[in-house]
């Protein structure tokens, strides 16, 4: 049976829909809740490589005689601004009315930056530039942005949960510099979940961007502003569906654990219901991250190398010591988790949240170094140099101003 109801309680869209096979949910609401007859889809390429996964959308779209009138095949990592344009090309020259994404983030973020291209009639990258956050976070330069009318729905096949968001990152690859588009773009109105589907991501991919998904309830609840009761109750509700989803996952060797599939699934939607309303204000381990992204890290591993480091760096500046000491307190009474601190025959009273999450990330076999991510000492000085323009360091607990402050963040990760 389809659950099909809004993401979040306070809001009408996104919608979600889950219970069901996605090829069925799509063909259902394509017809029903956009009326669409001609998708462009973005498919990631180890899902097309790996699986039947686009003939079965194809063959159930047939059925109610929607054409799949358009398809890209993967998308380089961090959403390449040539890329976009590139798509966004062919989308306007298939009449296409409805964008459907089938992978990761980068697809999610792709899809959303080429509808806002598109409602702008943007084809260049100097289009692009007018569309964006300035460097300091500045509005976009160009007068009035149109609102994006192709609406977007999105099969995600990874954890990051940025199909949540009405917002997306895109690195424009002249500069390699990662940059922020923010309103009126529209994030997708339809997300539809399906765990038997996930079952088939790597291992590494759907833990790190799982990880992804902790990093939005650790940074939301360890704010110094705009948290609130909901948002500290939905942070709390999120961590304890993700991280022991997150270990069953892993310690699931043969895919066929869906229930801790799903599990992680909600929690990620319960990680974003906490930090997509505006109010709270991230910090350093997003702001730092989305930066090294264009170095060639993942998502989820930017989050799986600083987050620590980031809550490390904040309580030895006494930033929010109060409220990372209840979070840690929060994580050591789960079982799983005092579980994993026992298993490694760590000493619950000597830890702090920091430490907590690095046993954690240890346990789920993630990297912990930048030197395990290909990221070596020469790049430090320009990744914390692009680091300040990000609005999460400025609003880290402990604002980042000076480059000598990411600095000393990264050098405990080198």
């Amino acid at each position: 049976m389809e659950t099909f109801r809004p993401a979040f309680v306070d809001r009408p869209r996104p919608l979600l829909s889950y219970g069901i096979p996605f090829p069925e949910a799509v063909s259902r609401h394509v017809v029903d809740t956009f009326d669409a007859k001609r998708v462009y889809v973005i498919c990631s390429g180890s899902v097309a490589k790996n699986s039947d996964s686009l003939d079965r959308l194809a063959e159930t779209l047939g059925k109610v005689k929607v054409s799949i009138a358009g398809r890209r095949i993967g998308m380089k990592s961090h959403t390449l601004w040539s890329e976009i344009l590139e798509i966004a090309k062919d989308v306007r020259a298939c009449s296409a009315d409805l964008i459907l994404t089938l992978g990761g983030g980068t697809l999610t973020d792709g899809a959303k930056v080429i509808s806002y291209a598109l409602a702008n009639d943007a084809k260049t990258f100097e289009d692009l530039e007018t569309l964006c956050m300035g460097p300091n976070q500045e509005p976009p330069s160009a007068p009035d942005p149109a609102t994006p009318k192709i609406p977007i729905v999105s099969i995600p096949t990874t954890l990051s949960a940025g199909e949540y968001s009405n917002f997306a990152g895109a690195t424009n690859d002249r500069t390699h510099r990662k940059h922020s588009f923010q309103a009126p773009v529209r994030g997708p109105q339809l997300i539809v979940l399906d765990p038997a589907l996930v079952a088939k991501t790597p291992e590494s991919v759907w833990i790190s961007t799982g990880v992804r998904a902790v990093d939005h309830c650790v940074e939301t609840f360890c704010a110094v502003k705009g948290t609130t009761e909901e948002s500290d109750s939905l942070a709390l509700k999120a961590l304890a569906n993700l991280v022991p989803g997150l270990v069953r996952c892993r310690h699931d060797k043969k895919g066929e654990d869906l229930d801790a599939r799903l599990t992680c699934q909600l929690g990620s939607v319960e990680a974003m219901a906490a930090c997509t309303d505006g109010r709270v204000q991230l910090g350093a381990s997003h702001g730092i991250g989305h930066q090294l992204g264009p170095l060639g890290v993942g998502h989820g591993e930017t989050s799986c190398i600083l987050l620590p480091a980031v809550c490390k760096y904040n309580a030895k500046y006494n930033a929010n010591n109060d409220r990372q000491s209840r979070l840690r307190d929060f994580l050591l009474e789960q079982p799983i988790v005092a579980n994993v601190i026992k298993s490694r025959g760590l000493e619950k009273e000597r830890l702090d949240l920091g430490d907590v999450l690095d046993a954690l990330f240890r346990e789920l076999g993630m990297p912990r170094s930048l030197s395990e991510v290909g990221v070596g000492r020469d790049k430090l000085d320009s990744l914390a140099a692009h680091s300040l323009h990000d609005r999460w360091c400025r609003s880290n607990p402990v604002p980042l101003n000076e480059k000598e402050q990411v600095l000393e963040i990264l050098e405990q990760v080198v």
